[in-house]
């Protein structure tokens, strides 16, 4: 595989605005917020939308599954990930 080909594959991994179209509110909402916050926790995104620790995981994982997020580990606390948005403009 060459590196265009690699390049072309990982841009069709990412999602759109259109995988989100049909998840539940609460993930739409944990988008639009990582869409204006660039990088967040799951503890920040949890007190930004006001919604219990427990919906935010469901929200993450439903994003993760439609591959429209990015999450690594935080580099000052490896106990905790950090999520932003990663969604084809």
């Amino acid at each position: 595989m060459s590196a265009s080909e690699s390049i072309r594959q990982e841009a069709d991994d990412r999602g759109s605005w259109e995988d989100v179209r049909d998840l539940p509110p609460s993930a739409k909402l944990v988008a639009k917020v990582l869409e204006y916050n660039e990088t967040m926790t799951q503890q920040q995104i949890a007190e930004e939308t006001l919604l219990p620790s427990r919906t935010v995981r469901y929200a993450l994982n439903r994003l993760d599954e439609e591959n429209v997020i990015d999450s690594r580990f935080s580099f000052s606390d490896a106990r905790k990930r950090l999520y932003s948005l990663d969604i084809d403009s």
